[in-house]
């Protein structure tokens, strides 16, 4: 076989002519991430997490068989928050609730989120709502899930040839449909192999999609010592013998407070330095003086959770979206795919514990009135830093305060660093 020396990131590469790019780069020692590219198919350069630049063209790495004198860029910063940018877009587009999803901790493209280290994204949730197809034999097809990557379409065959999934439309109106009579013929194995090839959670299969413990699923661990990066923020130089926490709870389950206080015994050791002034912890219900953090758990779905944060932002130096919850919605934002006064209607007017002729919808000044849909804090206020997960690691937490309020150096391990 001929081989040819290119360049990735200025570094000089060896492989053989004609290799896709994705392998030639691993042979290498360099990884491209993608969630579209599979090994023994044609490329398919559908979902461009792979996106590099080609002697200064941005293209779909899969789609890139190398050749002799190219250079290519693969992680120099701009290609970095591109491609971060794309894995971004697919969590804001489709419905990923990752705390809820059977796939959680064997999704491939939940473990790019880790790999890049994202704690929020920078575009709003369009909480569309999609078909969920369980009429077929043995496989569920979760359209909110699906990324269109077409791996299923191009890999899923029956014996006799014919393909068990199909794609309809284009842009974002594209579908991944099931031809029931082909997926009849599916054996349990080549049900399961449908489920293990889909990157996210659209592909279940019936009896088998059962969610695995920690610890026992692809990506809880991660490379042994993989490190998350920080993302620099502000740091609170106010001088003082304690720095003042401030912490609440929105729209959340309070399950971020309960893993805050996981820390254990380190709490006391915590005590020597902070205060702890308006918290649950404390159950000091009013500010009292200014705070130099706060803690936000839970999102806004109503008015006095947008009260509540404004006051944390007017009197905290440095606020912290904690949880999925308060940074896009987390659970509580599955009723964002639904009208509000559906909702409403069936939790009050229609619900089986509704009594006849004693329906009504609460609605007196004394009560708040519930928003159109479940807010992240930062489109309601300005957030300075954000720890994703359901709930946070109790180190991760306490490692982002300490480093905010003292400037402590630290890293988040893989494994701490989680969205479920």
């Amino acid at each position: 076989m001929e081989t040819v020396t290119f360049k990735i990131d200025g570094r000089d590469c060896i492989a053989e002519k004609g290799k896709n790019l994705i392998e030639a780069a691993k042979q290498n020692g360099v990884f491209i991430p993608t969630l579209c590219h599979f090994k023994n198919i044609d490329p398919l350069g559908t979902c461009r997490i792979c996106s590099i630049k080609l002697n200064g063209r941005s293209l779909a790495g899969c789609t890139i068989q190398v050749d002799e004198g190219m250079d290519i860029e693969v992680n120099s910063a701009e290609m970095l928050d591109a491609r971060k940018a794309i894995l971004e877009m697919m969590f804001v587009e489709g419905n990923h609730f990752c705390p809820s999803c059977e796939k959680s901790g064997d999704c491939a493209m939940q473990n790019l989120g880790y790999e890049m280290g994202i704690r929020y994204t920078r575009f709003p949730h369009l909480f569309v709502d999609r078909i969920v197809d369980a009429r077929p034999e043995r496989i569920v097809v979760n359209q909110n899930r699906c990324i269109r990557c077409k791996r299923c379409v191009e890999e899923v065959k029956t014996n006799d040839g014919y393909s068990v999934f199909n794609s309809t439309n284009k842009g974002n109106e594209t579908l991944i449909g099931i031809d029931y009579k082909q997926e009849a013929k599916l054996t349990d194995r080549e049900a399961i192999r449908a489920m293990e090839i889909c990157p996210t959670g659209s592909i279940l299969v019936k009896g088998k999609s059962i969610a695995k413990p920690f610890g026992h699923r692809k990506y809880d661990y991660g490379q042994i010592g993989k490190i998350i990066p920080f993302d620099k923020t502000k740091i609170n130089h106010t001088n003082g013998n304690k720095k003042i926490v401030a912490t609440t709870s929105l729209a959340g389950c309070f399950g971020c407070h309960m893993s805050m206080l996981d820390v254990d015994l380190g709490l006391l050791d915590l005590l020597e330095v902070v205060e702890f002034n308006k918290s649950p912890i404390t159950d000091i219900k009013k500010f009292s003086k200014h705070c130099d953090i706060g803690l936000v758990e839970g999102g806004c779905c109503n008015t006095a959770n947008i009260e509540v944060l404004r006051a944390f932002r007017e009197n905290c130096d440095i606020l912290v979206s904690v949880g999925e919850c308060a940074i896009w919605g987390g659970l509580p934002a599955n009723r964002n795919t639904i009208p509000l006064k559906e909702c409403l209607d069936e939790a009050y007017l229609n619900s089986m514990t509704s009594e006849d002729n004693e329906t009504c919808i609460p609605n007196h000044e004394d009560i708040p009135k519930i928003l159109n849909k479940v807010y992240p804090n930062h489109e309601v206020v300005k957030i300075d830093y954000h720890i994703p997960g359901c709930p946070p690691n109790a180190n991760h937490i306490w490692s982002v305060v300490k480093n905010i309020l003292f400037n402590e150096e630290f890293s988040i391990a893989y494994p701490e660093f989680k969205y479920d």
